[in-house]
């Protein structure tokens, strides 16, 4: 039976990795502290409760487990608590991940899955954006990713370390089964913030800047279903197991949706108006980030099948629904 350690694997896109990995024959076990990951959402294998800062607990848990790959989802993700503090970034998601390539190196496990990002490449110079783009992230979120991104290379020169590093663009979506989705605390996501407009009179969907030069003003962004991202995990866990080189792939669609569409889309699934303002743009927002995904095609053999807004709405309203104890209603 071939196992997988999974490093924040309560957390959102984690959790429905697990689900898939699951599914797909592999012996989950997960590794995290749940500071923003959720116990409710371990249930496709072991919950060992231990942080990738104590090095002590994570050697321990690697040597118990034996993984034949370990995927890492256990990062902090919010661009703008980046800004505010960079150390909590820096520490967490490039120390943490540095102290996984040494647990992995000294227990002799040399294959690896990365949950990267696009927010590694920064401003976008061409659209759709291929792996090969320049990468020069505009915040300390970016940034610790990429750091981790570069680790694992020299650690793929030095020691041997085989690594497959998936950089999403903007997931998406919920279980379509309804038993795991979307929650973060506090939110920032615009889906389940327009969902939650659509639940709630007393709160107002913000739309930041609608003078972008795209095709209704509002920013442009590339959206993958979280079901998706898990069946390219499973890939890149299968492509790692076939003997495949250390790289580098996008998870995105290849096709863009405006913030105004994603509002339209929850009013069009709830059946309920969703308030909505338009607020300042936000510093370092880019008019467009779509993704090329013609390697994970290529070498993966993956391309995203539940990926249309309307398929990604629904899920992500039907779990919005259920969290807030208001299905059916």
């Amino acid at each position: 039976m071939k196992t997988i350690l999974v490093t924040g694997g309560a957390g959102y896109v984690g959790s429905h990795c697990c689900k898939e990995f699951a599914a797909q024959g592999w012996t989950v076990v997960v590794y995290d502290n749940l500071y923003r990951g959720w116990r409710d959402m371990v249930r496709w294998g072991e919950l060992i409760e231990g942080d990738i800062l104590d090095t002590a607990a994570l050697q321990a848990a690697i040597a118990r487990v034996k993984p034949d790959v370990l995927a890492h989802f256990a990062a902090l993700t919010y661009v703008g608590e980046s800004v505010e503090q960079p150390g909590l970034y820096y520490r967490n998601n490039t120390l943490g991940a540095f102290n996984i390539l040494e647990a992995l190196r000294t227990a002799g496990v040399d294959k690896m899955i990365f949950s990267s990002t696009a927010a590694t490449y920064g401003e976008p110079l061409e659209s759709p954006m291929p792996e090969t783009h320049r990468q020069l992230p505009i915040n300390p979120y970016g940034r610790s990713k990429l750091m981790v991104e570069r680790m694992m290379a020299d650690y793929a020169d030095a020691y041997g370390l085989r690594f497959a590093s998936l950089r999403y663009f903007n997931a998406a979506g919920a279980s379509p089964d309804g038993d795991i989705g979307e929650r973060h605390e506090p939110e920032t996501h615009v889906i389940p913030l327009a969902a939650r407009g659509a639940l709630r009179d007393d709160y107002q969907f913000t739309i930041f800047g609608d003078d972008f030069d795209t095709r209704d003003g509002t920013c442009v962004r590339d959206y993958v279903h979280v079901s998706d991202l898990g069946r390219a995990h499973a890939a890149a866990a299968d492509y790692l197991m076939k003997g495949g080189a250390a790289q580098f792939f996008n998870l995105g669609t290849g096709e863009g949706t405006t913030v105004k569409e994603i509002a339209d889309a929850i009013e069009k699934v709830s059946g309920k108006p969703l308030p909505r303002t338009v607020g300042p743009r936000r510093a370092g927002d880019p008019a467009v980030l779509v993704a090329s995904n013609a390697r994970a095609q290529e070498v993966l053999g993956w391309t995203p099948t539940q990926s249309s807004i309307d398929e990604i709405v629904r899920t992500a309203w039907a779990w919005a629904r259920k969290d807030a104890g208001c299905a059916g209603g």
